[in-house]
């Protein structure tokens, strides 16, 4: 079964870029049938899928956040990041990974990192 843990700093100041990792095991992000996923949850808002990285490197992003988001991969230690450039106070939220097989959706879920944006 597959199963995503993500890590990355708690507290970022705004202008800065955030960045967190999620490592997978129980599948390999470069062979399994999933794409590999971002999502948000500010507090007391909805989930918010930010983008996602296939197994083949191509990457999808919401429109909302394409301009300043960027996905990637270290194949060679089964993780894919996420960053953020020039966050706002208003992208605190839990940030969570998650795998599924489609572009958008999440079978399997990390536990979540509670990312604050806070000078």
């Amino acid at each position: 079964q597959v199963q995503l843990q993500e890590s990355g700093p708690g507290l970022v100041k705004p202008s800065q870029t955030l960045s967190l990792t999620c490592t997978v095991s129980g599948g390999s992000i470069t062979t399994s049938f999933y794409y590999w996923s971002w999502i948000r949850q500010p507090p007391g808002k909805g989930l918010e899928w930010m983008g996602a990285i296939g197994t083949d490197g191509s990457t999808y992003y919401s429109p909302s956040l394409k301009s300043h988001t960027s996905i990637s991969r270290d194949t060679s230690n089964n993780q894919f990041s996420l960053q953020l450039a020039s966050v706002t106070p208003e992208y605190t939220a839990v940030y969570y990974c998650a795998a599924a097989p489609g572009i958008i959706g999440a079978d399997y879920w990390g536990q979540g990192t509670q990312v604050t944006v806070s000078s």
